[in-house]
């Protein structure tokens, strides 16, 4: 049995944050593992799914920078607790974990240390890239989440013997939507009573970052609005950018038309009362919103950023258009809603293609499948430690928030 540690940045809802957290408990169902925990912030919702777990305490390494006295002390700390707990596996999620997390595993010496990239270009600036790659250099792997994340990582130097593909994983009972209910049932138990009578198209996504492109969302959606007078638009999802976003479809002159929901904890009722679901993000790794969108059968028009080509096979199970083009989006969206019959089916075969490949099952086999290959091989050559990548002048001075 293997002794893994998962280090994430905090436990806000997010793909990243949801996809480690149905990975950890996964691996602590299998009983193969000795699953624990440990996080840079320990807020969010999602802490008290992992706390039900009962995995142990979940560390808290607060950093205020990537450089000087307190990261190393921090390192310092988590690399002690490495060694005392025998971890065999540290699992990196994202950019700050990756550079944390790794460094305290090399010097721990732990047999197996996996960073994380799960977005595509234009989310991290020279410095953090540079920073990155260092803690790269330091992981026995680099899990990409798809084909398109993978290409990067190539294209920046990242050795291919390293880059491992491992798609996110749907449990398909999240879309499941309680039995016997009306659609206007499920719309009334959403706050939606107001669009009990239209044609919904659907974008679920943070409102935290402007990487989600809602603004050509609300564009196309006025496109739409013109050609299908009974559609209405709901955004899902919760951020700083819900008042602009507001102001932009009023300012569009289909405020009356478009309903914010905050963050949504029935995305099963929601999916299944939308008739088509869109994704207009200019980046992205590999979407958990495609998925859920096709595993709830429902149509998708999604922006051709990241993975979403290894999802949605293009005029099968949805469209897939150029980011920013708010026109191409209209036309995609409206004939779907034009033609129901052919829309359902879309649907339908978007969920057989969520049930075959991107099953909790696939995610956690493959995963299990690395640490084991890792572990094999360190038990052949051991562990290099390279300490020249961590000394303090290699790191820039950035703020862990930016």
């Amino acid at each position: 049995m293997s002794n893994v540690l998962h280090i994430i940045d905090s436990f806000e809802r997010g793909g990243t944050e949801s996809q480690m957290a149905q990975l950890v408990r996964l691996l602590h169902d299998s009983g193969r593992h000795r699953v624990r925990v440990a996080c840079l912030r320990g807020t969010g919702v999602l802490r008290e799914e992992i706390e039900r777990l009962n995995l142990g305490e979940i560390a808290e390494y607060p950093l205020k920078s990537l450089y000087g006295p307190d990261f190393m002390k921090q390192v310092g700390r988590l690399a002690r607790e490495l060694r005392a707990l025998k971890i065999d596996v540290l699992h990196a999620h994202g950019l700050y974990t990756n550079v944390f997390g790794v460094a305290a595993a090399t010097l721990a010496r732990v047999p197996a240390r996996i960073a994380s990239r799960r977005e595509t270009g234009g989310l991290r600036d020279g410095a953090r890239r540079w920073l990155e790659r260092q803690s790269f250099r330091l992981a026995h792997a680099v899990v990409a989440n798809a084909g398109a994340v993978r290409r990067d990582l190539l294209e920046e130097g990242v050795p291919g013997s390293k880059v491992v593909v491992i798609h996110n994983g749907l449990d398909l009972r999240r879309v499941e939507p309680r039995p016997g209910l009306e659609r206007d049932e499920r719309l009334a138990a959403l706050d939606l009573s107001a669009a009990a009578n239209r044609r919904l198209v659907t974008i679920v996504a943070n409102l935290r970052h402007p990487v989600k492109d809602h603004p050509t969302f609300l564009r196309a959606a006025r496109r739409v609005r013109e050609r299908v007078p009974e559609a209405a638009f709901v955004l899902a999802g919760e951020g700083g950018l819900t008042d602009s976003l507001r102001a932009l479809a009023f300012d569009l002159g289909i405020g009356a038309d478009v309903f914010f929901t905050g963050r949504c904890e029935r995305i099963a009722e929601l999916l299944a009362a939308s008739d088509v679901c869109v994704l207009s993000s200019s980046a992205e790794g590999f979407s958990n919103s495609i998925l859920e969108y096709m595993a709830a059968a429902r149509p998708v028009v999604v922006t051709d950023v990241g993975g979403a080509r290894e999802a949605v096979v293009e005029g099968e199970t949805g469209y897939v258009v150029p980011k920013g083009d708010d026109s191409l989006m209209a036309e995609r969206i409206v004939s779907l809603l034009e033609d129901a019959e052919g829309a359902r089916q879309m649907g339908e075969r978007g969920r057989r293609v969520v049930e075959r490949k991107f099953s909790c099952e696939a995610q956690l086999e493959n995963t299990e499948r690395l640490y084991a290959r890792l572990l094999a091989r360190a038990g052949r050559a051991g562990s290099r430690v390279e300490d020249a990548a961590l000394r303090p002048e290699g790191f820039k001075d950035l703020d862990v928030k930016g």
